[in-house]
């Protein structure tokens, strides 16, 4: 009889709660009573995974940290190397542009080394006999006269400087061809006009270019510009001094004028650059 009733009870309750929805605040309000007792129970089953998520995120998060940091690190070294290669461009922009100003035959050679004795201003080319370097062959930059080589080995060369003291450069003022020799006075100094008397058409800013006298260097390339000129009582030439167009103290590539007899070979070709190959040629 008990067991009938309950029965006959549960299926009363069951109609009443699924077709009029009679028991729905009861059971919104057993459901809070009971919601602490379910956080509760559940609480070591969250705890365990949240732990596992929050250690499995922080591997991941320093993983992925260790890439982008391994990437940043490899296109900041690509970015340098591609500011390199942009400088190198238009470096070698400027020898061409240079290069076909040229009525000669030209190589472009890059610097190796520099001397570091302040008596002796000489660079290193990766130029030698194997490329048909010769000794007193002149060495231009971009913007002028460098120097000449002096020493010449299989794969390399030595070039002297204007600025070697030993050095000197038959020149002529562009303005009106008046002849003399330029003197190198040492590093990180201008250049000296020597033997010009101090009545002298020479002035300030005037162009100073190869004379052609000599034979090595041909007529014409830029070697300096004036910047000053003083005369002094008693000395019996004018004190001229001269800065080098050439930038001898940051040009990486250099153009070696070629010899007389290459430039019979040209067949009637005035001007023809060989660019430099930094491997095997």
């Amino acid at each position: 009889m008990r067991l009938l009733l309950a029965l006959i009870a549960s299926l009363v309750l069951f109609f009443l709660d699924s077709r009029m929805n009679y028991f729905a605040p009861v059971r919104s309000g057993l459901s809070v009573i009971v919601y602490p007792l379910q956080t509760i129970a559940s609480f070591p089953s969250d705890s365990s995974k949240w732990f596992e998520e929050l250690v499995q995120n922080r591997k991941e998060l320093i993983e992925k940290n260790s890439q982008l940091a391994a990437i940043n690190l490899a296109n900041s070294v690509r970015l340098q190397t591609l500011e390199d290669l942009e400088r190198e461009n238009m470096r070698l922009r400027e020898l061409l542009g240079s290069s076909f100003r040229l009525h000669e035959r030209v190589k472009v050679a890059e610097v190796l080394a520099v001397d570091l004795d302040p008596f002796s201003q000489q660079v290193v080319i990766d130029k030698g006999a194997r490329y048909d370097v010769f000794i007193g062959q002149p060495v231009l930059d971009a913007t002028g006269v460098m120097g000449q080589v002096m020493q010449v080995s299989q794969f390399s060369s030595q070039v002297v400087l204007l600025t070697n003291p030993s050095h000197a450069l038959p020149v002529q003022v562009n303005r009106n061809g008046l002849r003399a020799v330029v003197t190198g006075r040492g590093l990180g100094k201008h250049l000296q006009l020597e033997h010009v008397p101090h009545n002298a058409d020479i002035r300030q800013g005037d162009l100073l270019v190869t004379s052609g006298l000599g034979g090595r260097f041909p007529v014409g390339y830029p070697v300096g510009r004036v910047v000053s000129v003083s005369s002094s009582q008693g000395q019996p030439f004018a004190s001229i001094r001269v800065e080098p167009a050439a930038k001898l103290s940051t040009s990486r590539e250099v153009l070696l004028v070629l010899a007389a007899e290459s430039l019979d070979m040209l067949s009637g070709t005035e001007s023809v650059v060989e660019e430099a190959d930094h491997g095997d040629e």
